[in-house]
């Protein structure tokens, strides 16, 4: 599925939208099966936009001597 390329946000809005579709019954089972088509694409590009934050997100952290370091945030998180 070809979707343009939404903001975090924006596509955040959407899966609710989506979501709220679904969960009140009223879509046909063709036009449900699309929209949860569309919520499985945004989940993945959602995840992969906060994974690709994560990456970049930098932490100070206090080291022992009392000295600052800046270092990745997955550094911080044992390595995930």
């Amino acid at each position: 599925m070809a979707q343009k390329k939404m903001t975090f946000e924006g596509s955040m809005t959407r899966l609710e939208e989506v979501i709220r579709l679904l969960e009140s019954g009223n879509a046909p089972l063709d036009e449900s099966l699309k929209l949860y088509e569309e919520g499985i694409a945004l989940v993945r590009a959602c995840t992969e936009r906060l994974d690709g934050a994560e990456q970049k997100i930098k932490m100070l952290q206090m080291q022992g001597d009392g000295q600052v370091a800046l270092t990745d945030f997955s550094d911080s998180e044992g390595g995930r």
